[in-house]
């Protein structure tokens, strides 16, 4: 998943004053956009080289980890689908970060806001309800999950 370089420099834009914003759109900016690829850079920056799991990115495994506590947050979706409606707002933006930080802390995930910002637009490219549902592994067979790319 990408975002273009028009939708970072409208995130700088919204987010002037918010220093991991502004430092996970230089990020994004540096891997052209490469959400995945900004994630694993902003993530090795804040916590050091990770131990990877064959088979499995450290982007998908912390996405299917989120998951759980996202998708079953009423609150934290509302405040994605209140951006969504009004996507010109920075204080609302800036809240769905923080919310994000808080409950990945509270599942045991601390959770750099730079981090989180990219996580909050990788959801709010897909849409939380598509995030939801995409990131869920299939109930019967507790299979894979799929690439988030």
């Amino acid at each position: 998943m990408q975002v273009t370089s028009s939708e970072i420099q409208a995130m700088r834009e919204l987010m002037p004053d918010y220093t991991p914003g502004l430092e996970a759109m230089a990020h994004l900016e540096k891997h052209n956009g490469d959400m995945e690829m900004a994630f694993q850079d902003l993530w090795q920056e804040k916590n050091g080289q990770t131990m990877m799991v064959e088979g499995k990115s450290l982007w998908d495994i912390t996405l299917k980890t989120l998951r759980n506590e996202l998708c079953g947050d009423d609150g934290f979706r509302g405040q994605i689908k209140e951006y969504t409606k009004n996507p010109g707002s920075s204080p609302l933006l800036t809240g769905a970060i923080v919310s994000l930080v808080g409950l990945a802390s509270s599942s045991g995930l601390p959770l750099d806001p730079a981090i989180a910002t990219v996580i909050v637009l990788y959801i709010l490219k897909i849409g939380v309800n598509i995030f939801c549902d995409y990131t869920e592994p299939p109930a019967a067979s507790g299979g894979t999950l799929p690439p988030a790319k």
